[in-house]
């Protein structure tokens, strides 16, 4: 522990973890909300609506992120393709080997794949709100503003909540995005603490730092677990 406390990478990664795990995790709850009530509504080839968005959530994360180091390559990626053909870069640009495009692009890609099992939860959800609370608020006038702030919102907290705690232990925990695409590079510019972990032990050699990091790793999860389960049933108890 105390080689950790004096790595520069390791407090990188930890840093850059935090920083992973809540913009994908808060971005992947603004993303699936509204598609969520889309979903729920009433429309023709709703079904296959649904089965298009859940389908990514089947496919492995290790194949998607091979896609998407694919699609973003600097010299034959998809991306430099489409926007040279679009008129809005005259050159390819190194999504992947640029430390300011890197991480940003993986949190993308993070919460894109982040987005079909959040929204499977808040169907759910939405699915158990009756439908006479929006009947009823629509004859007192009610604008679709006001019925989702005083009822579709605090009726899917508890489902909200659901969503924070699984997305934050699976994002926190997700390994293959960062590998596959940069392998923490470069120079250790996208590295999380699970990639860390993994040259530590496997590339390094030195497996005791590599315990002390699970460890760490470990004990904020179940930190931030406890403290978010107690807060959310201290606020529905209220």
């Amino acid at each position: 522990f105390a080689a950790l406390t004096a790595d520069p990478d390791f407090i990188a990664a930890l840093w850059r973890t935090g920083l992973w795990t809540v913009l994908v995790v808060g971005g992947a709850l603004l993303v699936s909300i509204p598609v969520a009530m889309i979903l729920n509504t009433d429309f023709y080839g709703r079904g296959l609506a649904r089965v298009i968005i859940m389908l990514p959530w089947a496919v492995s994360l290790t194949m998607t992120a091979v896609v998407w180091r694919w699609a973003l390559s600097g010299e034959s990626g998809m991306l430099n393709s489409a926007l040279i053909g679009l008129g809005l870069i005259d050159h390819n640009i190194q999504w992947l080997a640029q430390a300011g495009t890197a991480f940003p692009m993986q949190v993308l890609i993070g919460i894109l794949v982040t987005v079909p099992f959040t929204t499977t939860i808040f169907l759910g959800g939405l699915s158990s709100i009756p439908d006479d609370l929006y009947e009823a608020a629509a004859l007192e006038g009610a604008t679709p503003l006001q019925q989702f702030r005083e009822i579709t919102f605090p009726l899917l907290k508890p489902f909200i909540n659901i969503a924070i705690v699984l997305n934050t232990i699976y994002v926190f925990n997700s390994f293959p995005i960062i590998w596959v695409m940069t392998q923490g590079g470069p120079a250790n510019s996208t590295d999380i603490l699970v990639t860390h972990l993994y040259k530590l032990a496997f590339r390094i050699g030195k497996l005791g730092e590599a315990s002390a990091v699970s460890l760490v790793m470990f004990a904020i999860l179940l930190i931030f677990t406890m403290i978010y389960v107690r807060l959310a049933m201290r606020e529905q108890r209220a």
